[in-house]
């Protein structure tokens, strides 16, 4: 085996150099293809095959990436890949030109070639271009993986972003979908009247959530300073400002772990609406939702692995007390102490800590016995207070606050709150959660004094919620992993 590879090494080193002997080649007979400095593009392979009937004998310029070559005497064939597809394109050596013709004979699949001539359908039925002109535009050093088998060690492809794109046509089809969700969340927010603002990602207090951030230093300052974790206390602050409706697309970081869900850096929208509550944040993830996957995917109907979802119908909505009597028939309002509910932990052998207190209870309950049931979409609502810092108490019960998650596939998709803009009861939350910190929780938020100050000078009430835009397009897209949407996720250097 270490022979074999030894003799495939020898062969990929002996083609490399044939490949910048031709360019060597090229450039001392002034043909440097790094010279070229643009080349007019007309049309698109698909825009070609689509609309062949009204194209049939027009002159056409296309550029692209050659993966195929088939050299038969005085007329040979290729095939040019570009953003939309792949199209054939005949070269004929009276066509081109004798020169022209031995030239192309030397290019190499990988080549980045211009095109121009007639449309045309082959004998065999195939649309094509019948070459009158062809460029080199730019010459492949680097050889690509076999075809039929394309670039499949998945560690490779999300290192080499850019060979997978090249040799899976389906992955990039998944990230020009990615660019279109993303398009049509701003179109519908735009259309209901929000603003897209941007906020800061270097923080001194990296607050509005239960993550460990990534620090670094400002060395101009001679500071310790953050990565976001959350882009809430800074939109929250312009709602206080007078912004009705604003939001926000963009990276967070969390020093976590990596798994099919999640990466340490990934795309978060936030959005606060003033005068609106978490009823009104839930009649606008449903109404988003399924104004995306009409306008990207044409349907209401998502398939995801082996299910079916259906995003026509109403959302189900559940109190998480509610969902863990239907999914694990426990009634936990006849709960009454967190003495009690850790006593019921024991005995469903469920792991909790010391520090945990009833409300913590009732979430591991809910995650253990609830979560992988909600596969069609559903509201999860009323949270217990203990694990949400930020969230106004329900007024009929304040061992509950007015939040909601959105479950689809088992995940959560969004997360949502009437907003707390109580100043005096949010210093209260944040001084429970330095006591988290001194208690070793490192997820746990500072005290923000600039965000308690601002709500001091009064935030109406408002709805909030932030969705999750990497599991969305996961969604929308039926890709496995986290990985499969991201364009470049984290990786462990090869170094290390």
């Amino acid at each position: 085996m270490a022979e074999q590879r030894k003799v495939q090494e020898q062969d990929i080193n002996q083609l490399l150099k044939v490949r910048r002997e031709k360019l060597a080649d090229l450039q001392a007979n002034g043909k440097d293809p790094f010279e070229i400095t643009k080349y007019e593009v007309t049309a698109h392979s698909a825009e070609i095959k689509d609309n062949f009937a009204g194209m049939e004998g027009q002159t056409v310029s296309v550029a692209g990436r050659m993966m195929l070559k088939r050299v038969m005497g005085k007329a040979s064939f290729c095939n040019v890949q570009d953003l939309k597809g792949d199209i054939q394109a005949y070269v004929a050596r009276d066509s081109v030109g004798e020169d022209s013709y031995k030239d192309f004979k030397k290019y190499d699949v990988g080549d980045i070639i211009g095109i121009e001539g007639e449309v045309f359908r082959t004998q065999k039925g195939e649309i094509s271009i019948h070459v009158a002109k062809i460029t080199l535009l730019s010459k492949s050093l680097n050889i690509l993986p076999e075809k039929f088998h394309g670039l499949t060690n998945t560690d490779l492809r999300y290192r080499q972003r850019y060979v997978d794109l090249i040799m899976n046509q389906d992955v990039k089809e998944t990230f020009v979908k990615r660019s279109k969700i993303i398009s049509s969340i701003r179109h519908y927010l735009d259309s209901q009247g929000f603003m897209e603002v941007e906020t800061p990602m270097l923080v001194s207090n990296a607050g509005g959530a239960a993550a460990r951030p990534f620090e670094t230093h400002f060395n101009a300052l001679n500071e310790d300073m953050k990565l976001r974790i959350s882009l809430e206390l800074y939109l929250k602050r312009l709602i206080v400002g007078g912004l009705e409706r604003v939001y926000e697309i963009g990276r967070v970081f969390r020093n976590e772990g990596v798994d099919t869900r999640h990466n340490p850096e990934f795309t978060l929208m936030e959005l606060y609406q003033a005068f609106t509550d978490y009823h009104g944040m839930m009649d606008l993830s449903e109404n988003l939702y399924r104004h995306v996957a009409k306008e990207v995917n044409g349907t209401l109907t998502l398939t995801y692995g082996e299910h079916e979802i259906d995003l026509s119908r109403p959302f189900e909505r559940l109190t998480m007390v509610e969902a863990v009597n239907k999914y694990a028939g426990i009634d936990f309002n006849e709960v009454k102490t967190t003495e009690e509910a850790k006593a019921l932990a024991d005995k469903l052998h469920i792991e909790y800590e010391d520090r945990h207190k009833k409300g913590d209870i009732l979430n591991l309950l809910f995650e253990e016995y609830v979560e992988e049931h909600l596969i069609q979409p559903t509201f999860i609502m009323d949270h217990p207070i203990e694990i949400s810092p930020l969230t106004k108490k329900k007024p009929e019960n304040p061992e509950y606050v007015e939040r909601f998650e959105l479950f689809i596939n088992g995940w959560e998709m969004a997360n949502a709150y009437s907003e707390l803009n109580d100043p005096i009861d949010q210093r209260e939350r944040f001084a429970a959660q330095e006591e988290l910190l001194a208690a070793g929780d490192e997820e746990a938020n500072h005290t923000d004094e600039d965000f308690l100050n601002a709500l001091e000078h009064g935030m109406p009430p408002t709805g909030g919620i932030g969705f999750g835009i990497d599991r969305m397009v996961m969604i929308m897209t039926n890709s496995p992993a986290i990985r499969d949407v991201l364009l470049f996720p984290t990786m462990k250097s090869l170094d290390k």
